[in-house]
């Protein structure tokens, strides 16, 4: 056994150790330590109030040990320098690079930018349809609706289900003359993605539009575009080492930039740039990304809690949890390490969640009283993005703020009651209160940044490879399989049973 694997043992056992003595002490006791205020970090008008956690300084500075022992610093260099850390697919990882200040003088963001002014300018089109799933679907509809307040373009639409309903249902609100299909696929081979665009060429050809100057492509591999007939000036290329999930910054987002406008667009990328930058630059002490990510790690690993809740407290951010689903369980939602080894422990939680302050009325009682503890961030902008010179808009939006910290605050003391145990509220539900000024397209950039790196943070930590999706592949390639007719011989019965009906 090697020096380092010695020593990642020894704190590993040390903060074992130390997850058992927290459990004996309750939220409502911790927060009143002398020392919680160093809990809160922040950067810009972001701050991090991770005050109501079951951690102390001393278990914060062993995950920190962990991180150094594990090379951590070394992988956040190499994420940014071009190094290959996606093992699997033999790539870098150059996501970060769409959102970096020289990408916006590249020809292919050039081009980006000319064709969406265009479509924004002459108002040719009055509706957009983004054809995509997954990746190409769950980031640019979260942003698109996320930013509603800032849209000046053409109403924007995303389909992303291969339920041909899903199609259906858009299209009844669009007029073939004045529609616009964006058809992203990174491979430009997504079945889901495929057939959609074959019914909606479909639909423009029945109704007397010519599908070439109604339809244009988001790839990485263009020449496939080109196989299904896109021409070249209508084919939006991005880099092959970039992520479905973490591809919004690049020409994934163009149905993005059409709503909003390039400014806006270019905003969003600079607000993820300068939490990229905070993410490189900053000591491990300070670096929010970094933190957030050791405490996802000490909650999974060390405390055991198999879930992980993200409750925006934003009506226009209710699709940010199910954006962070893709983005941490299919990136660490794996069972062996980089190098294919079989974990010994599971890595990703299960990402869920909605927005506040609905999810008080449902969910929040299973928070409360159940018996599994589930830890939460409740994120909540200090200032609402519309109707900022109306008295009682503000006032409204201070019940929106008043309400994220008592959850927070309810969850961590609780309220006993031995006299009426249904009424009895336990406490010690572990949460962040993440806040910032307001969501603008910077800030909104910015958050979705630091979610990118939390997940990367605490998947280099648990030592799997959070850039490539191979379960993700074996759905597809069984289907695949069927719509081509080959041997079905490995079919249970009951599924073959299925089959057959269908083609009765």
């Amino acid at each position: 056994m090697s020096d380092r694997q010695v020593q990642i043992n020894l704190i590993e056992n040390q903060l074992h150790n130390e997850a058992v003595k927290i459990r004996a002490h309750h939220l409502r006791n911790l927060i009143q330590s002398s020392d919680r205020a160093a809990l809160c970090l922040r950067f810009e008008d972001l701050i991090v109030d991770y005050t109501r956690q079951p951690i102390t300084q001393d278990i914060l500075q062993k995950l920190m040990d962990l991180a150094e022992v594990k090379s951590l610093p070394n992988y956040i260099e190499e994420l940014f320098t071009g190094g290959v850390i996606n093992l699997t697919e033999c790539q870098p990882v150059n996501h970060c690079k769409q959102r970096a200040p020289d990408h916006q003088n590249s020809m292919d963001y050039k081009k980006l930018v000319s064709f969406a002014d265009a479509v924004r300018a002459n108002m040719n089109f009055k509706s957009v349809v983004n054809l995509g799933i997954g990746g190409s679907d769950l980031g640019p509809s979260m942003v698109t609706r996320g930013l509603a307040g800032f849209h000046d373009g053409p109403t924007v639409h995303y389909v992303g289900n291969a339920d041909p309903a899903a199609l259906f249902d858009v299209l009844a609100q669009c007029e073939p003359s004045s529609t616009l299909f964006i058809v992203t696929s990174k491979s430009f081979s997504t079945f889901e993605t495929l057939a959609n665009a074959a019914l909606a060429k479909d639909w423009l050809q029945k109704n007397d539009v010519v599908p070439e100057k109604s339809m244009v492509a988001v790839t990485s591999y263009p020449n496939q575009a080109k196989i299904l007939g896109f021409k070249a000036d209508c084919i939006f290329a991005f880099d092959e080492g970039v992520g479905g999930r973490y591809s919004l910054w690049s020409a994934v987002g163009l149905p993005v930039m059409i709503a909003v406008g390039s400014k806006a667009f270019a905003d969003l990328l600079a607000g993820a740039h300068a939490m990229d930058t905070h993410f490189r630059e900053a000591p491990l002490a300070d670096n929010i990304p970094v933190i957030m990510g050791l405490l996802r790690v000490w909650h999974r690993t060390y405390m055991g809690n198999m879930a992980y809740g993200l409750m925006p407290y934003d009506h226009r951010l209710s699709r940010l949890p199910a954006w962070a689903q893709q983005l941490e369980m299919e990136s660490n939602g794996k069972g062996v390490d980089r190098f294919g080894n079989v974990l010994l422990k599971p890595a990703a939680p299960l990402i869920w969640g909605d927005s506040g302050t609905n999810n008080q009325h449902s969910f929040f009682q299973w928070l409360h009283q159940g018996l599994d503890t589930v830890p939460i961030d409740i994120l909540v902008a200090q200032k609402p993005a519309i109707m900022s010179e109306d008295h009682d808009w503000q006032a409204h939006h201070k019940t929106l703020l008043i309400n994220a910290v008592a959850q927070a605050e309810a969850l961590a003391t609780g309220s006993l009651n031995s006299e009426e145990p249904h009424r009895n509220c336990p406490g010690n539900r572990p949460s962040v209160l993440i806040s910032w000024g307001m969501t603008t397209p910077y800030s909104l950039g910015r958050l979705l940044a630091l979610y990118e790196h939390v997940t990367i943070v605490s998947g280099f930590i648990w030592g799997v490879n959070s850039f490539d999706q191979w379960g993700v592949e074996l759905g597809k390639k069984i289907a695949d399989d069927i719509s081509k007719g080959k041997s079905l011989k490995e079919f249970s019965p009951a599924g073959l049973a299925f089959l057959e009906k269908l083609n009765e």
